[in-house]
């Protein structure tokens, strides 16, 4: 067995919905994983740990990059890249990781099949940026009276009086909404096309359409509930001894 990279990297290309077959319509989010390549490996001995540098490769402007990065596409003869993750490195015994062979090495190209048979994923995105928000729309505040002559979207007093005289860290204030990094946990994958690259996993994920975003192996799967994928009757154990005690 050879050893894998745990991730992937993409764009997103828009929402839609898909119908199963129950006849339910499930809202789903369609992402273009890689393709990508490697562009650095960082090993135990020699860095610590056991990663791999990724790229996505898309067409990129040379006068883009500044001349330490074209110095390190072209010392591995790779094509310039500008959004660029590090991803660990699964291997499947540890005698695997000591042994040479097989390892993940520079200028491998990553494509959105290496996700075959993962039911979920995690994703990494950029939530869309809102500027400057007050308390209602940033933290759902209920505001004050709506009659004539109130101030309805102000968060009112904040501070305390004669002691202790200041204002508590973490005060929640308007202030800028939005362009923070956020992870979605466990998407369900509903299907890969392996000729066009495309992700379908269920949900939302963060981020504004043609955003980047950084498609992991799930580090916490779901354990999934005895007989809900397989269609079988889910058994209850408890009822089930209490048959099996009449019986005898």
């Amino acid at each position: 067995m050879m050893a894998t990279v745990t991730g992937i990297l993409g764009k997103k290309v828009g929402m839609t919905q898909l119908f199963d077959n129950n006849g339910e319509v499930r809202p789903a989010t369609v992402i273009k994983a890689g393709p990508c390549v490697v562009t650095m490996v960082k090993t135990a001995t020699k860095d610590g740990y056991d990663a791999a540098q990724v790229g996505l490769v898309e067409f990129v402007k040379e006068s883009r990059l500044n001349r330490p990065m074209k110095g390190h596409f072209a010392k591995h003869n790779l094509p310039p890249v500008k959004f660029m993750r590090e991803f660990g490195i699964q291997f499947d015994s540890a005698e695997e990781a000591q042994d040479g062979n097989g390892r993940v090495k520079v200028g491998d190209r990553l494509l959105v099949d290496m996700l075959e048979g993962e039911k979920f994923v995690d994703v990494i995105g950029t939530t869309k940026g809102r500027g400057f928000a007050g308390v209602v729309k940033r933290h759902k505040f209920a505001g004050g009276p709506k009659s004539h002559g109130s101030m309805f979207t102000i968060n009112g007093s904040i501070g305390s009086s004669a002691f202790p005289s200041r204002v508590f860290p973490g005060m929640r204030m308007g202030g800028h909404m939005g362009n923070a990094q956020k992870t979605v946990r466990n998407l369900r994958v509903l299907g890969i096309d392996k000729e066009e690259g495309l992700l379908v996993v269920e949900g939302a994920v963060p981020g504004p359409e043609g955003g980047y975003l950084v498609i992991r192996k799930p580090a916490a799967p779901p354990r999934e509930r005895r007989g809900f994928t397989t269609g079988e009757t889910i058994v209850n154990p408890l009822k089930a001894s209490k048959r099996a005690a009449k019986k005898k």
